[in-house]
């Protein structure tokens, strides 16, 4: 699942892949802003076929806590 929100991130922000690690945080690391966050979030859903409460969304800060909600959609 890392791997692919990887993927998925790196086509919105020009980091390093080496960045994009459970703790780097969408905003402040890895230059994320609410609009790319939430184009990102519409792809996961596509990606995935899942839907993905905006509440829940809101709190999501890290790549880690990303990918738990997104194995639990999944699961």
């Amino acid at each position: 699942m890392l791997e692919q929100l990887k993927e998925i991130i790196l086509n919105y922000v020009e980091i390093e892949p080496e960045a994009v690690k459970p703790e780097a945080r969408f905003m402040e690391d890895l230059g994320f802003t609410s609009f790319d966050f939430m184009s990102m979030l519409g792809e996961l859903e596509d990606a995935f076929d899942i839907e993905i409460d905006q509440q829940k969304a809101a709190d999501i800060r890290t790549v880690g806590e990303a990918v738990d909600y997104l194995e639990k959609l999944t699961a």
